[in-house]
């Protein structure tokens, strides 16, 4: 695959972000199946790569890099920007520092360029591997974001899956603001957005990154604009009569 070159945003920490993601989520491909893929991405000139503790692919991710580092795809590590996420279970103050170190241990990196909060939810598994979802403690949870950032294992901290509610309650705590809110494709891009895209196939992971060398005519976002929206995922296993929030309309605070 010919390279294409990605530009890039500046985010409110100061540091850039390449405008296109791979995400890295969801893929009914073996994990050894997986690596050369995401080697090739490197190749085409992918250099944004987004994963989670839920995902289960941290550990790939890294030896992607690694393998790309040592074939001489990459000059060094500084080259890419690697995002994770902080999962349910461990929201909470005390908690997120040991699973982003984790977390780093599974990419075998020094630090990720940005991490997340997967979701404004903290739940507990007991003995019998079954969910109880607990209090979400925003500040707590955003503090502990902080203090990683402040590490500099994490260059830039953010959330995910927020509504403007919750972001606001974050706002009017934090120390350091959450660089990205991380919510087809051009239409992303031109609304200020960064597309995280997941593809495994070798040409439909070109065709997502041909995106910047043309733009979509004014009536081309109102079409689009009009198609009706709704949230891709909802959680629904996490909501009900004795979670924190009682129904996806509580946890979107309306905005579904």
């Amino acid at each position: 695959m010919d390279k294409v070159r990605i530009p890039e945003v500046v985010l409110n920490s100061g540091h850039k972000m390449p405008a296109i993601g791979l995400g890295t989520a969801g893929s009914k491909l073996p994990l050894a199946e997986q690596l050369p893929l995401l080697v090739e991405a490197i190749a085409a000139g992918y250099r944004h790569f987004d994963t989670a503790t839920l995902y289960g692919t941290e550990e790939i991710v890294g030896q992607a890099v690694a393998e790309a580092l040592g074939r001489g795809l990459i000059k060094s590590r500084e080259e890419l920007f690697i995002t994770t996420k902080l999962w349910c279970t461990d929201a909470e103050h005390d908690l997120v520092l040991p699973a982003l170190n984790e977390s780093l241990r599974k990419l075998g990196l020094q630090y990720v360029d940005l991490y997340l909060i997967h979701w404004p939810i903290k739940i507990q598994k007991d003995d019998s591997n079954s969910i109880k979802t607990m209090h979400f403690d925003i500040k707590g949870t955003w503090e502990g974001m902080e203090e990683c950032c402040r590490r500099g294992l994490a260059k830039s901290i953010g959330v995910s899956n927020y509504s403007c509610a919750k972001l606001s309650t974050l706002l009017e705590n934090a120390t350091i603001p959450p660089a990205v809110n991380q919510v087809v494709l051009r239409w992303i891009l031109q609304q200020g957005g960064i597309p995280i895209v997941r593809s495994f196939n070798k040409e439909r992971m070109k065709q997502n990154l041909q995106i910047f060398d043309w733009e979509l005519t004014d009536e081309e976002v109102g079409k689009i604009q009009q198609i009706p929206q709704q949230r891709a995922c909802n959680p629904t296993d996490l909501v009900g009569p004795h979670a924190q929030y009682k129904s996806l309309e509580e946890l979107w605070d309306g905005e579904i």
